[in-house]
């Protein structure tokens, strides 16, 4: 299994010789590490995609996220448009949740209680059951991709800013950030023999606000069966 999740910047400058002038994805201030986003837009609705369950596990999960709705003068949500919007938040292909959307709520599938992934302001944009481990090791883990920083200073949490891994169980309890604060993250592979997640980002050490060739890739594994995920650094070339 492996995912590859190169951002546009990195990849513009790798395939592309023409110079062109792109949004950073972080801006540096002195003493800031992160600035709140903006206050939710009234023109969306919060909602909940039909529940999610994952083979072999006791959970069902529910997207949750925000569907902007317009009327036929492109103004806030009017009935008669009803029918005419999605209100699709995610989409789900048999062990990955896909999106853009802002929290998981887990259930018990012999409970009522609704639990949610998180508290705090994120994106997520996708969130993988190991089911591999799983079957091999009876230890059931999401790994998930997603946005948790206003890292551009623009207000809001989106793709624009830089992309972060975390895993949590099955329930959604224990989740737990990976990747480094200001590293983007490139990609990671599971290699099942070893019961290891590995995962790259990359460093902007230039300060420049952008991922490109001058800035250093770091490498890292996990124990997924370790009671405590701890990141390990590796040197592969």
């Amino acid at each position: 299994m492996k995912r590859i999740l190169f951002t546009f910047s990195l990849v513009a400058t790798l395939m592309s010789c023409k110079e062109e002038t792109e949004t950073p994805k972080v801006i540096y201030e002195e003493g800031k590490t992160k600035v709140e986003a903006e206050t939710r837009d009234t023109s969306s609705i919060k909602v909940a995609d039909l529940p999610i369950f994952m083979e072999g596990t006791k959970y069902l999960i529910h997207p949750i996220g925000d569907v902007r709705v317009y009327d036929s003068n492109s103004k806030v949500y009017g009935s008669s448009k009803t029918n005419q919007v999605s209100y699709a938040i995610s989409n789900y292909n048999r062990f990955e949740i896909t999106g853009y959307f802002d929290n998981l709520n887990f259930q018990h599938i012999d409970s009522m209680n609704v639990k949610p992934l998180t508290d705090k302001k994120i994106q997520i944009q996708t969130a993988t059951f190991l089911d591999g481990i799983a079957a091999k090791t009876k230890k059931q883990i999401i790994v998930y991709t997603l946005v948790d920083s206003d890292t551009n200073k623009d207000g809001k949490i989106n793709q624009n800013d830089i992309r972060s891994l975390y895993l949590s169980t099955i329930s959604g309890d224990n989740f737990t950030k990976l990747s480094e604060e200001f590293q983007e993250l490139i990609d990671w592979n599971i290699i099942e023999a070893q019961n290891r997640l590995y995962f790259r980002c990359i460093e902007d050490i230039n300060k420049n606000g952008a991922f490109d060739k001058n800035d250093k890739v770091h490498y890292h594994f996990v124990n997924l069966l370790a009671d405590e995920w701890k990141v390990e650094v590796y040197t592969p070339n």
